[in-house]
């Protein structure tokens, strides 16, 4: 059986074929980033789509559940807290405690599963990494550092600076 609700341990509880990933409480930096990073794509989104905050769990297949840090999906895709179709964004927030899972792990499954953008915000070195999917698998659109700003179209336009959402 896999939880979905947000635990009261204050812990992020994943499900990566059939194996169980634990992240304890991240520190307050990972949480201003990926506030800041909801603020500003909220005020950007579409009516079609949603932007959820670790309230929602994508999960690909009956032996996989992550939840991205925020995600991008079409309204109608969303259940009350379950997503079974791939969202438009998946973003994570890098800490010393994700930083393998996220760069590594959780690119390779989000890439396989054919989401279309994927985020890595480092709130410690100020850094932004854009990928987008393409045929071939996730290819770097940008980094960005510090003050440098990207505007991208996908999801939606908007543009993006690194140290904007890490202050």
């Amino acid at each position: 059986m896999t939880t979905v609700s947000a635990p009261p341990d204050g812990r992020r509880y994943e499900v990566l074929d059939g194996r169980l990933l634990i992240t304890g409480p991240q520190p307050p930096a990972h949480h201003a980033a990926v506030i800041a990073l909801m603020v500003l794509l909220k005020h950007a989104c579409p009516p079609d789509l949603l932007v959820a905050v670790n309230s929602l769990a994508y999960r690909p297949n009956l032996t996989t559940t992550l939840r991205p840090d925020l995600l991008v999906c079409h309204r109608t895709d969303a259940g009350p807290q379950l997503l079974t179709t791939p969202p438009v964004l998946a973003v994570e927030v890098l800490s010393p405690t994700t930083r393998s899972t996220d760069v590594v792990i959780k690119r390779a499954v989000y890439e396989t599963h054919q989401i279309p953008s994927y985020w890595l915000l480092d709130p410690t070195t100020q850094e932004l990494t854009i990928l987008a999917l393409t045929p071939t698998g996730y290819t770097c659109q940008a980094v960005l550092q510090s003050e440098e700003t990207f505007h991208t179209t996908h999801p939606f336009p908007l543009t993006l600076c690194p140290a904007a959402l890490t202050k």
